[in-house]
């Protein structure tokens, strides 16, 4: 409904960092907004399956080997999935890829109440190969702002991701415990539902200027030449390794943390529930407070550089930790690092990238956390095994100064360095 006449001086419009004359300045605002609730929905219903899966999973009788396969299926299928997302977002645009997203949703939570054999679990979790509501938020943002103001709109959506953790971790745990086992799995379907609902009213058809769609027209959902032809942009290669490793033995032990949790710290099931809260409280604060902030006093790569170095320093304070306290106390820079890592790094490669390839690098991007999934229980586990919780942190402190040394040497051309 909100299409204007001015959609022909689009490219023009791009240059001079005037973002999308399709939308007036008010329905922006509002899009933006409905994007922060689709993600939080979308990201509590996510954890509150997460949270309630081993308890299922067991009540089934699939030991903890299984349950390793069943979360590495899911890494897979989001893994694979990411990209042709993105690429499909590229292509017809935000709005239909959010509703393909919140549609697999409710399929996915359908499958996980039905789940009464474990077959039948491991078939749940196909429908999870399109379940991207994140990337898809992200997309819609993206498409609504204008470059300068890019990171500080992502950045919130961390803000999200902290309601997500917060809100999902208590209401998974509350649900079953009270209600029984499938109780959070029907809120799903209702969830995702009403989210689907909300996608389709409050978000337009065009979120991205028309001039910006000519080019991805014809390019096939997922093709590796694609993806190569994305990393020789200049900077992109760098900075998306620096992105994959920089958190890698985090997220491995990220990955463990529940049975870390059971073993190194010594915690009931309520507690680590109350950790995990806990971290996303931290999340929003760092997000909300730091992270924007810093955005907008710091260019993007000195805020590369000293995520990479707290990095170190957090992988040193997690090879010295012995009791879960320590571990509160490591988890603020943690947050901070991880947090930092993430807005500045897709906020600089979806610049590097002209407009119509911005889902796909999303999609990219996206596909990251998932990829430590799939390998991550397998090589996690062997860590915890041979070497102990503190091999996590000497990995994390080599990864990260070697890293460190790198973005030092290397002369990254970023093409707008302030976000403001």
């Amino acid at each position: 409904g909100t299409m204007s006449a001015k959609t022909s001086s689009g490219g023009e419009q791009e240059a001079s960092g005037m973002r999308n004359e399709t939308l007036g300045e008010a329905k922006r605002r509002q899009v933006i907004r409905v994007a922060y609730v689709i993600a939080a929905l979308d990201l509590t219903l996510l954890f509150m399956q997460m949270g309630v899966m081993p308890y299922l999973a067991k009540s089934l009788g699939l030991d903890s080997v299984g349950f390793g396969y069943l979360q590495t299926i899911f890494g897979v299928l989001q893994l694979v999935g990411g990209y042709i997302f993105g690429r499909f977002a590229d292509q017809f645009g935000a709005r239909a890829a959010l509703i393909l997203s919140c549609a697999s949703g409710s399929i996915f939570f359908l499958l996980m109440s039905l789940s009464t054999s474990i077959p039948l679990l491991f078939l749940s979790r196909l429908p999870a190969v399109f379940m991207h509501g994140m990337p898809g938020a992200q997309k819609v943002i993206t498409d609504v702002t204008a470059p300068s103001q890019r990171a500080g709109a992502l950045g919130k959506l961390g803000l999200c991701f902290g309601v997500g953790i917060i809100a999902g971790s208590a209401m998974g745990g509350v649900l079953s415990t009270k209600f029984g086992i499938y109780v959070p799995a029907y809120i799903g379907l209702v969830g995702s539902l009403i989210n689907t609902g909300i996608v389709m009213v409050w978000i337009p058809s065009q979120t991205k200027p028309k001039s910006d769609h000519h080019m991805t027209e014809h390019s096939d959902l997922f093709s590796i030449r694609e993806i190569l032809r994305l990393m020789k942009f200049p900077g992109v290669m760098e900075v998306f390794i620096v992105k994959v490793f920089a958190g890698l033995p985090i997220g491995l032990f990220m990955i463990m943390f529940s049975i870390i949790s059971m073993d190194f710290f010594g915690l009931e099931a309520v507690e680590s529930g109350y950790l995990m809260s806990y971290f996303g409280v931290l999340q929003m604060v760092v997000q909300g407070l730091v992270v924007g902030k810093l955005a907008s006093h710091c260019t993007e790569m000195t805020l590369l550089r000293l995520s990479v170095f707290v990095f170190a320093g957090v992988g040193l304070g997690m090879a010295l930790m012995r009791t879960v306290w320590h571990y509160c106390i490591v988890a603020v820079p943690l947050v901070f690092a991880f947090s930092m890592l993430a807005t500045i790094t897709d906020s600089i490669l979806t610049k590097a990238v002209p407009s119509s390839d911005t889902g796909a690098m999303l999609g990219i991007c996206a596909s990251v956390q998932p990829l430590t999934r799939t390998v991550g229980p397998t090589i996690g586990g062997v860590l915890y095994k041979q070497f102990g919780v503190s091999s996590f942190g000497y990995l994390q402190l080599m990864v990260n100064l070697g890293l460190f040394v790198y973005l030092l040497k290397s002369k990254i051309p970023l093409r707008e360095m302030k976000s403001q």
